[in-house]
């Protein structure tokens, strides 16, 4: 084979191999490209369902909000109703206390404030003045003969009164305190009565001394409402406070009642450092359960006898702890006094934080600097505070495990009930005033460095 033609074929034998290269590489390129389409579909099946999912997702967002709509449409609608009726309300009730007021205007009473429990007692007054006055015309139209009286004059009608100058026998609130839970004890009660013999006591749970309105020798009307027979005024004999002066420990005022009386008004008070004599808001009935706001205080109950013709003995007091002031037990005021040296106190309580009808358990962190509030289940602190001027703690008057704590621009409810272990009201009870008692305790503390380190 002659050079020209060897050459000629291996350059055709290297074409051949080259043409093969390229139909090899044109075979995968083929096959990528099919593969590639395949991701493609596969990537547009895909992006069509996200678009599926996305339009419902819209959709579902849009009719949620269209509920919203309507439901807030409702909403103002019905506080548009409630706040209608409650103007009519109060309308209807501005329209019965003038009315009411007028009246007893009219008959030269005047309560000094205007509010359920003074107009309540103002009215019982009239009724008393008037209810006097109508016997007092009866008996006298009673002693005058009158032409065709059926009625024999020794068979005239008899009125049934209380003895004035017998005395009663002793009214003790703690021996019959099994009599008195026939009575409710609720917030709505507003008299509680007992009788003995002819005697009884009743008062009213309205939030100012009754004594502010039946007045000694003063009548209305320029007449003599009482008759100046030389009676003896009501009174009150032996009256003292019954039972342990604690925290949370109850309290019963009773003694003998005498010359006719009928009715004992109730109010108790704290003697302050300061001089300062303070009703206690609420406390109107016999007994009481001391609080928290208590310790440190002298404690004393205002009693003022009455009689069924309204007439108004002199006030008795009368001290609780012998005229000493109140102050814990002494295992409460360990329990203080380890707190506060070691300088840390964790409580579980109940706080009605977000929902108004759903006490959460939360746990109470009280330090030297500052105080904490955290749930129990999820963590989340609700107030993590330093102590401050406006820091205070409200304690509603009675049988009660709740407190408030008031901070700025926050009101916080509080309950201890079923904390304590094992599982009893006093228990929970005295221990809503021992953390009362150490939160203030700590709070005293930093004030005080606060001040010392200013000056």
């Amino acid at each position: 084979m002659d050079p020209e033609t060897k050459e000629l074929y291996f350059r055709s034998q290297s074409q051949e191999d080259e043409i093969l290269l390229l139909r090899k590489k044109i075979a995968e390129a083929s096959l990528k490209e099919l593969s590639l389409l395949s991701e493609k579909h596969i990537l547009e099946r895909r992006l069509t369902d996200l678009r599926m999912a996305v339009d419902e997702k819209q959709e579902e967002a849009i009719s949620g909000a269209l509920k919203q709509l309507n439901q807030k449409k409702t909403h103002l609608e019905d506080n548009m109703r409630l706040a209608n009726e409650l103007k009519v309300e109060e309308e209807e009730l501005y329209f019965f206390t003038s009315s009411l007021l007028s009246m007893l205007a009219e008959y030269n009473i005047r309560p000094p404030q205007i509010n359920a429990s003074t107009i309540t007692i103002g009215t019982k007054r009239l009724y008393q003045q008037m209810h006097w006055k109508l016997k007092s015309l009866n008996d006298n139209l009673g002693d005058m003969p009158q032409p065709g009286n059926i009625y024999n004059s020794s068979h005239q009608q008899q009125q049934v009164t209380l003895p004035r100058n017998e005395a009663s026998p002793s009214y003790n609130m703690v021996s019959n305190k099994n009599a008195l839970q026939q009575y409710a004890q609720g917030p709505s009660d507003r008299h509680i009565e007992q009788m003995y013999h002819g005697s009884s006591f009743q008062q009213d749970t309205g939030g100012t001394t009754p004594s502010n309105y039946f007045e000694e020798g003063r009548v209305d009307g320029g007449s003599q409402l009482y008759p100046s027979d030389g009676d003896a005024l009501p009174g009150i004999e032996g009256f003292q406070i019954a039972g342990e002066p604690r925290p949370g420990c109850q309290l019963t005022a009773c003694g003998f009642p005498t010359n006719g009386t009928t009715l004992c008004n109730f109010q108790w008070v704290r003697h302050l450092e300061n001089g300062i004599k303070q009703s206690i808001e609420g406390a109107t009935m016999y007994d009481y359960v001391v609080t928290a706001d208590d310790v440190g205080t002298l404690l004393a109950v205002d009693c003022t006898p009455m009689d069924d013709n309204g007439r108004q003995g002199d006030l008795v007091t009368e001290f609780a702890n012998n005229g000493n002031k109140i102050t814990c037990d002494p295992e409460m005021q360990s329990h203080i006094d380890a707190c506060i040296s070691k300088g840390r106190a964790e409580f579980e309580v109940f706080v009605l934080a977000y929902s108004p009808e759903e006490w959460e358990l939360a746990t109470l962190v009280l330090t030297r600097p500052n105080y904490q509030i955290k749930f129990k289940q999820t963590g989340n602190v609700v107030i993590d505070e330093k102590y401050s001027q406006s820091l205070q703690t409200k304690i509603p008057n009675g049988r009660t495990t709740q407190f408030v704590l008031i901070t700025a621009g926050t009101t916080l409810p509080f309950n201890t009930q079923g904390i304590s272990e094992p599982n009893n009201e006093d228990y929970d009870v005295r221990l809503r005033d021992l953390i009362v008692l150490v939160m203030r305790t700590f709070q005293k503390k930093a004030l005080d460095a606060k001040r010392k380190g200013k000056a």
